[in-house]
């Protein structure tokens, strides 16, 4: 009975042993084997050091995934492909896993019309190589020829920046040993030659001796324009204090606005079609006006002579009016009265 005991408790405590393992291992990667994911694979025709399996998967900085596998594009898909016309191609492939994976399955031929690319990238002091995500001009960075059927959805890679740097230089200094630089050194040196020959024929005296005549000659014109110039600038000071006081006068807003308002009924009145009604009243009132006159035009004629006759009485009632003024009231001037003259006395 003791032993039976000792079994149970033995077995119990080997099966108490496996779950917390099993768990464990789930808690620390087994939920991995749960999320969704997608395989990718790229191919490099340049050097890949510093990129293992394991590596991060990265896009600015946040991974979303790892590389599965490194292999040559000879042993994957041109092992029926003679030697000479094999890429030999570095394929890495890339499990990208989590909720990202889903969003690819979906929306990755969008992301590559986009300029989707991969290429490798140093994280930061470390030095490590790992695989970084970006957004390139599918002009500038075309995807490398190939001619096999891609197991997995295939993004197209870039050069990494390190590698550029260096395909620059290295182009530089091509350039340079092609350049004759005996040759080019030569030429230099003729033209040192040259212009020396040229400023040793330069009249320099004579041109130092111009040149401060023109400073001379400018420094007088400055001294004299300096006066008109100031009064210039204090006219156009007052001027703009003038022209601050009239627009900040209660006046001109007012003006403004009642000019506003006259524009927008006379647009009204235009917009309804009273201004022809008034054109046409006007011109129909002249009609009537040239009618009559050619009707009455004798008749007119005997009034304009007979105001002219009045206005010339008119004007000699005025005139006797200026030199008798009374006689305006009671008639003409009065007659003239003889006074007798009184007898002389007798002398004694």
């Amino acid at each position: 009975m003791d032993d039976k005991q000792h079994y149970m408790r033995l077995g119990l405590f080997v099966v108490v042993s496996l779950v917390i393992l099993f768990g464990l291992l789930f808690i620390l990667g087994g939920r991995s084997l749960f999320q969704p994911s997608l395989m990718i694979e790229t191919y490099f025709n340049e050097s890949v050091a510093g990129v293992d399996v394991g590596a991060p998967l990265k896009y600015r900085g946040v991974q979303f995934g790892e590389v599965t596998g490194i292999d040559l594009s000879t042993l994957l898909y041109e092992q029926d492909v003679p030697v000479a016309e094999r890429k030999v191609y570095i394929v890495v492939r890339a499990k990208v896993s989590g909720s990202v994976a889903k969003v690819w399955r979906r929306d990755l031929d969008a992301y590559l019309a986009r300029g989707l690319h991969i290429r490798t990238q140093v994280a930061g002091i470390t030095g490590q190589q790992y695989l970084a995500l970006e957004f390139l001009d599918p002009k500038t960075y075309p995807p490398l020829p190939y001619s096999w059927k891609p197991e997995y959805p295939y993004v197209p890679s870039a050069p990494s920046v390190a590698n550029e740097i260096i395909a620059g230089v290295q182009n530089l200094v091509s350039s340079l040993d092609k350049a004759d630089i005996q040759q080019l050194g030569q030429n230099l040196n003729t033209l040192l030659v040259t212009a020396n020959k040229k400023l040793e024929d330069l009249p320099v005296s004579a041109l130092a001796a111009d040149a401060s005549g023109f400073f001379k000659d400018a420094r007088t014109t400055i001294n004299r324009a300096q006066g008109p110039l100031d009064a210039t600038l204090r006219n156009l000071a007052s001027a703009s204090g003038r022209v601050d006081t009239v627009l900040a006068d209660p006046a001109l807003n007012q003006t403004i606005k009642n000019a506003a308002v006259v524009t927008g009924r006379l647009s009204k009145i235009s917009e309804t079609g009273d201004i022809d009604r008034i054109v046409k009243k006007l011109d129909l009132t002249l009609q009537r006006i040239d009618a009559l006159l050619a009707d009455n035009q004798y008749d007119i004629r005997g009034v304009v002579q007979d105001l002219r006759v009045t206005a010339s009485n008119l004007r000699t009632i005025s005139e006797n009016a200026k030199r008798y003024p009374p006689g305006l009231l009671v008639g003409g001037p009065p007659e003239k009265v003889q006074v007798p003259s009184s007898p002389k006395k007798e002398s004694k």
